[in-house]
């Protein structure tokens, strides 16, 4: 039997970076965006507000850049406070280096294992011996994740069960489970 999953996010992720008001190291990113132009030159930052005092931070998304090298469709997009352009900026590498930021996306995310039969069929073959489940997990966005977290979650076990599981040799992949993954991979579940 082949399974889908697909981790997808539920909203955006907070930004970890310290305040300089307050001591919180957490930022709430609501997709608003300000933009500013200088003559030929224009700037534009994601505004996140701080989750401990409120107050706002500028995270840089262009800097003293030709107005004409912008994409005009990426201009609406920021003029319009775009929610998907915001999640899409967070998670690239070059923002989050340049302003040394992290996410945190706890509580951002949720598994859509592919119906509320799937639980039921899931956990009767755990304690079933039949046919193995082969697992195609899908990451709708780069979350960091603990895949056994994600099997444990998608069949309604406990993490202690899964982690019996793997020792045993029930649960399988060809890519390390113990770690945090943030791409696709596969497991098969057999009994």
């Amino acid at each position: 039997m082949l399974e889908d999953w697909v981790v997808m996010p539920t909203c955006l992720p907070l930004v970890l970076r310290r305040c300089h008001a307050c001591a919180s190291e957490r930022f709430r990113a609501n997709g608003k965006f300000r933009v500013n132009a200088n003559h030929k030159l224009i700037d534009a930052w994601l505004l996140a507000l701080c989750t401990g005092c409120g107050e706002t931070t500028k995270l840089t998304i262009l800097e003293r850049t030709n107005v004409r090298s912008v994409r005009p469709a990426l201009l609406d997009q920021m003029h319009d406070n775009d929610p998907g352009l915001a999640a899409e900026l967070l998670q690239d590498p070059v923002v989050r280096r340049r302003n040394r930021i992290a996410l945190d996306w706890d509580n951002a995310w949720r598994l859509d294992t592919g119906g509320s039969d799937h639980l039921d069929r899931a956990v009767n073959h755990v304690s079933d011996a039949s046919d193995p489940i082969d697992v195609s997990v899908r990451f709708a966005a780069r979350i960091p994740v603990r895949p056994m977290r994600l099997i444990a979650e998608g069949f309604g076990l406990s993490r202690a069960e899964v982690e019996r599981l793997v020792m045993e040799g029930s649960v399988v992949s060809a890519v390390r489970l113990s770690g945090k993954l943030s791409g696709d991979f596969s497991f098969t579940l057999k009994r």
